[in-house]
C-alpha cells in the first residue's frame, strides 16, 4: 500500500477535484505506479483532515477517468495505462472503461471476442475487388441509395429458429453497437431509464449515459433476467426500454428458457417497455430457442452483426424493427454515425448473400470449439461457465482472489483479461468474484494454451491475491 499523501493547499477548485487531480498527476509521474493500492478512504480522510465524503468523491472521479479500479472489501488500485498515456477527460474515460484501446505487443489478448482468423482475408480481397469493379462510382462518394440486397442480407442474417424479419423492417448499420444506439435514440429521450442487468455488455450502458439516458438495474440469475424483478423495475422506475441478450448473455453465458422469454415479453407489453434483443453470441450457438421477438414482435428490435462470427473489421450489422420504425431508425443511424459507407454495406451484403458469411461462421465455430476445449482442459477443476461455440468463459475466482487484483496479476504475467467491473452497467454493489477470458483474438491455439496455463498458475497461487504485510 502506498504512503503517498497529497497537498490540498495547492490547486484550484473543490477539495475532491484537487485531490483527484493530484492523484492523477502522481499516477502519470509514477509516484503511484500501476498496481499500487490507494489508502483506505477513512485513513486518507484522517491524514489530510477532510471528510470521508470528499475522499469518496475524489476516488469516484478517478474511476470515471479510467485510472483506478475498486472492489468492495478489497480496496482501490491504480490501473495500467496503455503506452503511459492518461485519459484526458471523463468522457474519454467513460468510453474506454478500464479496457485499453491499444494492447501492448507482449501481452496475450484474452480481453476480446472478435471472430478468430480463419482465412477471411482471401475472401475479403475477392469481394472487394468485385465491388470496386461493379461500383467504382458508388464507393468514391456518399451513399445516396440503398440497394434492396442490403435489406435482404439483413433479413437472412437475422433469421433465427423459425423467426424471419421482412426486408422492409431491416436497417443496415455500422455494426451491432451502432444499431443499438440508433434504436435507443429513436425510442427514448434524455432522462429516460433503460433496463440493464447488473453484469452485461456495459459499452451500451456507458454510451447511453453519454447520451443522457439513465440506467435501471435488474436482477438476473443463471437463466438470465428474472421476470419478477423486471416487473418490479417496470412498476417502480417506469423505464422506456430494456436491453437483453436472451441467448448466451455476455459475460455470464446465461440463456433464458422459453417460459422466461414469454414472461419478459408479457411484462414489457403490460408496461409499454421497448426491447432491444442482442443476438450476437446467440447466433453462434446451437440453441433452438425462439427469440423474444417471436412473442413480442410489435416492440422488439433484434440486433446482430458480423463481428463475433465473421469479421469484426467489416463493421457489418443489421437491426430488424417493429413495423413502421425502420425509416426512423435509419435516419437516427445516419445522424449518429454520419452515414453508412457504401463499400462496407455492400461488402456485408455480399458476404451474406454469397454464402461466404455462413461458411466462415462455420469455420469460426470450429476454431472456437477447439479453443474452448483447450480452455476446459487447462482450467479443469476450477469453476467456470462456457459454451462450445462461444469465444469466452466466465471464470469464478477461488479464495482469496478478487476480480481487480486477479486482473492486475494476470496483466503483470502477460495476459490481458476483463474483470467484472468492465461489465457493470452502473454503480452496483453486486460482486461475483469472476473474470471473463475471451480467447478468439489470440494468434493461434498454442497461444491460447500458453495463456490458460498462466491463468491456472495464478489461480493456484492464491497467496498472491493478498497484499504483503511486511
Amino acid at each position: 500500500m502506498t504512503n503517498w499523501l497529497p497537498n490540498l493547499a495547492a490547486g484550484k477548485g473543490p477539495l475532491y477535484v484537487r485531490l483527484a487531480d493530484q492523484m492523477e498527476d502522481a499516477i502519470m509521474t509514477g509516484h503511484l505506479p500501476a498496481g499500487s493500492k490507494l489508502p483506505p478512504q477513512r485513513n486518507l480522510a484522517f491524514d489530510v483532515k477532510v471528510t470521508i465524503g470528499t475522499i469518496t468523491r475524489a476516488y469516484s472521479l478517478l474511476h470515471e477517468r479510467g485510472l483506478v479500479s475498486g472492489e468492495v472489501g478489497r480496496g482501490t488500485y491504480v490501473l495500467p495505462r496503455p503506452n503511459g498515456e492518461a485519459a484526458n477527460d471523463p468522457v474519454s474515460a467513460s468510453l474506454a472503461g478500464t479496457r485499453p484501446f491499444v494492447a501492448p505487443d507482449d501481452k496475450i489478448r484474452f480481453d476480446s471476442t472478435a471472430a478468430p482468423d480463419v482465412g477471411q482475408a482471401e475472401v475479403l480481397s475477392g469481394l472487394m475487388a468485385e465491388i470496386t469493379r461493379d461500383h467504382a462510382t458508388d464507393i468514391a462518394s456518399y451513399t445516396r441509395s440503398f440497394p434492396r440486397q442490403w435489406f435482404e442480407a439483413g433479413a437472412e442474417w437475422l433469421a433465427c429458429n423459425g423467426w424471419r424479419p421482412a426486408p422492409e423492417t431491416i436497417v443496415p448499420t455500422l455494426g451491432a453497437h451502432a444499431a443499438i444506439m440508433s434504436v435507443l435514440t429513436v425510442l427514448t429521450s434524455p432522462g429516460d431509464k433503460i433496463v440493464f442487468e447488473h453484469f452485461t455488455y456495459s459499452q451500451v450502458s456507458r454510451a447511453a449515459g453519454l447520451a443522457g439516458r439513465r440506467t435501471a438495474l435488474v436482477e438476473s440469475d443463471a437463466e438470465g433476467v428474472k421476470p419478477d424483478d423486471f416487473e418490479r423495475v417496470c412498476i417502480q422506475q417506469h423505464p422506456k426500454m430494456a436491453f437483453v441478450m436472451s441467448t448466451t448473455q455476455n459475460p455470464t453465458l446465461a440463456t433464458m428458457p422459453v417460459e422466461r422469454r414469454k414472461a419478459i415479453a408479457d411484462i414489457a407489453r403490460r408496461h409499454n417497455v421497448w426491447l432491444i434483443e442482442d443476438n450476437l453470441y446467440g447466433a453462434l450457438t446451437d440453441s433452438a430457442l425462439p427469440l423474444i421477438a417471436t412473442f413480442a414482435p410489435e416492440r422488439t428490435f433484434v440486433v446482430d452483426g458480423l463481428s463475433k462470427s465473421v469479421a469484426a473489421g467489416v463493421r457489418g450489422g443489421w437491426v430488424a424493427c417493429p413495423p413502421h420504425f425502420a425509416q426512423r431508425v435509419r435516419i437516427a443511424h445516419k445522424m449518429m454515425t454520419g452515414g453508412l459507407p457504401f463499400l462496407l454495406a455492400e461488402l456485408g451484403a455480399r458476404f451474406v448473400l454469397s454464402g461466404e458469411a455462413a461458411r466462415i461462421r462455420d469455420l469460426c465455430r470450429r476454431e472456437i470449439a477447439a479453443r474452448v476445449e483447450i480452455a476446459r482442459r487447462e482450467l479443469a477443476g476450477f469453476d467456470f461457465r462456457s459454451d462450445t461455440f462461444v469465444p469466452f468463459l466466465w471464470l469464478k475466482l477461488p479464495e482469496p482472489w478478487l476480480s481487480a487484483t486477479f486482473k492486475q496479476a494476470a496483466y503483470n504475467d502477460g495476459v490481458l483479461i476483463d474483470d467484472e467491473n468492465e461489465f457493470k452497467a452502473g454503480r452496483s454493489e453486486k460482486v461475483s468474484h469472476r473474470v471473463r477470458l475471451g480467447f478468439s483474438s489470440s494468434q493461434d491455439r498454442t497461444e491460447v494454451s500458453r495463456g490458460m496455463k498462466i491463468v491456472r498458475r495464478l489461480l493456484e497461487n492464491g497467496a498472491a491475491g493478498y497484499d504483503s504485510v511486511a
